[in-house]
């Protein structure tokens, strides 16, 4: 167990509520404030979790665990403390969870600025992977990316970010942020005239008024997304493994990159990423980058008991310029992976005992995704490997030559949602075995679509759901709000994929056998 174990806290007294105003809130941290505890799970790996807390002024962070509802076995740890260097926020990196259970929890906070003067406690529960086969039970997942972009925010009068209540209502053990959970480079305006006649009406903070160039911006745009109940309720209850995309920065950025022009004041791509990454780490519930870790990679696997092991890949932070996706010759601008990440995503496939092997990627492989005259993706035309492509082609070879199967590459980014089969017998590269890709979102964005496909990898759209032809960036009220939901029979272990919308319909369904995937 992380931290030093003291005393329960059962009978801690709440203390007072602050006394500073929402004002003085924003003026003291540089940032809008919700006004309330906030709390995140994240990071669930085998024995392990991410508790996450934000305060609202210097506190100290504590978490009681138990293993049942009246927390008669109740253990507390004594976190860090939360400080303006922070933002505050604070994190504790539970260890000797135990394996296959059900796992309650309460967040408190110790306000440094009184004494004895505790918070109220959020509290929740999860449960932990199981260790053994004999203690599987059926196992849900969820999956998802881009929240808060293309100018639709909070419309309360539209029940807010109303996908996150959907999701909820499922219970999934954990979930997979893909990406673009903010867009630091996507301001708000107050209304947004609908094409029915009607109005969006956005909440609009300072730090969603424009893009983001300062850490302050890039933090505001993280509180942003708690002033919605739905959504802060669901990171608190659901385990999430969070990815980065490229609105946590700039649209499409890649490292090394000189803006050309407005909006941005600042015009180094590396000095905003700095910043964004910052604000991702403390606002997001990871362990990489933690206060606890010297490490800032973004990629790494999670053990959920022996039906299945996610991998969490990092497609941004090691890629080449995206003037190369056309290049045909591989170098070290050709990179999506990088070399020290590709070589860890091999040994680890290679080493995971798991039935079912699920690749979180941020972004699909056989999908156009354009920047000007050239590519932001994998993808970049059809025909032989060129750019990107060429560790995907490796990795998809050696998979192939060690005779690695189950695979499943979950995915967001482009804003509508998809069943994608991969062949050899359709491809330009063929030394792969045939694998699928899923595609869902926007959670809470607008709706764009379809790409077009590259047939490099020999990808067959098997089902797609985006806007009419001639249309783009439909609101969260059209109804084109997507998640994909994950189910696993702990008996056959079999994996079925169920795209879904913001209401919870089931929109297409494909059921596997392990022994018959592909």
């Amino acid at each position: 167990m992380a931290g030093t174990t003291v005393a329960s806290l059962n009978n801690a007294t709440p203390g007072r509520a602050t006394n500073e105003s929402v004002e003085d809130l924003e003026a003291r941290s540089g940032v809008e404030d919700p006004g309330s505890i906030l709390v995140q799970l994240g990071d669930l790996d085998g024995n392990r979790a991410i508790i996450w807390g934000r305060a609202n002024c210097p506190a100290r962070l504590y978490v009681e665990i138990a293993t049942d509802e009246a927390f008669s076995d109740v253990r507390t740890v004594r976190g860090p403390a939360a400080l303006s260097v922070t933002n505050y926020t604070a994190r504790v990196d539970l260890k000797g969870l135990p394996r296959g259970e059900h796992v309650f929890y309460r967040v408190l906070f110790d306000r440094l600025n009184e004494s004895d003067s505790f918070t109220d406690a959020v509290s929740g529960s999860f449960r932990t992977p199981p260790e053994e086969s004999d203690q599987a039970e059926d196992l849900r997942f969820l999956w998802g990316g881009d929240v808060a972009g293309q100018g639709w925010g909070i419309d309360p009068e539209r029940g807010g970010m109303k996908i996150f209540e959907t999701m909820a209502d499922l219970e999934p053990d954990f979930f997979i942020h893909s990406g673009d959970a903010i867009y630091a480079d996507g301001p708000l305006q107050k209304t947004v005239e609908l094409d029915n006649g009607k109005s969006w009406t956005n909440i609009v903070t300072d730090s969603k008024a424009d893009v983001a160039d300062t850490l302050a911006e890039f933090r505001g745009n993280y509180l942003y997304n708690f002033l919605d109940e739905y959504y802060r309720e669901f990171v608190a209850d659901v385990p999430m493994i969070a990815q980065w995309d490229d609105h946590e920065v700039t649209n499409n950025w890649y490292p090394g990159e000189i803006l050309p022009e407005d909006p941005h004041d600042v015009k180094s791509v590396d000095l905003l990423a700095a910043r964004g990454q910052r604000a991702f780490l403390e606002f997001m519930p990871v362990r990489s980058g933690s206060h606890h870790a010297a490490r800032d990679e973004h990629y790494d696997t999670f053990d959920y008991g022996p039906s299945v092991d996610v991998f969490r890949l990092d497609l941004r932070s090691y890629r080449g310029p995206n003037i190369a996706t056309l290049d045909e010759e591989r170098s070290s601008e050709t990179a999506i992976l990088g070399e020290e990440q590709l070589e860890w995503l091999k040994a680890s496939l290679a080493d995971s005992d798991a039935t079912w092997k699920v690749i979180a990627s941020d972004m699909p492989i056989g999908l156009l995704i354009p920047d000007g005259d050239v590519f932001e993706g994998i993808g970049n035309a059809d025909g032989a490997p060129r750019g990107r492509e060429f560790e995907i082609a490796e990795l998809l070879s050696f998979l192939h030559d060690e005779d690695l199967y189950n695979v499943v590459w979950f995915t967001a980014d482009v804003h509508y949602t998809a069943a994608h089969h991969y062949h050899p017998d359709r491809a330009q590269f063929s030394e792969f075995n045939p694998f699928w890709e899923f595609v869902s979102g926007p959670l809470h964005a607008g709706t764009f679509g379809p790409n077009e496909l590259d047939n490099t990898f020999g990808p067959k759209v098997v089902y797609e759901n985006s806007p009419p032809e001639g249309e783009a960036n439909l609101p969260p009220s059209a109804g084109l709000q997507f998640f994909g939901q994950v189910d696993i029979n702990a008996d056959t272990e079999a994996l079925t994929v169920t795209l879904k919308n913001r209401e919870g319909e089931s929109l297409y369904s494909k059921e596997f056998d392990p022994n018959q995937y592909g």
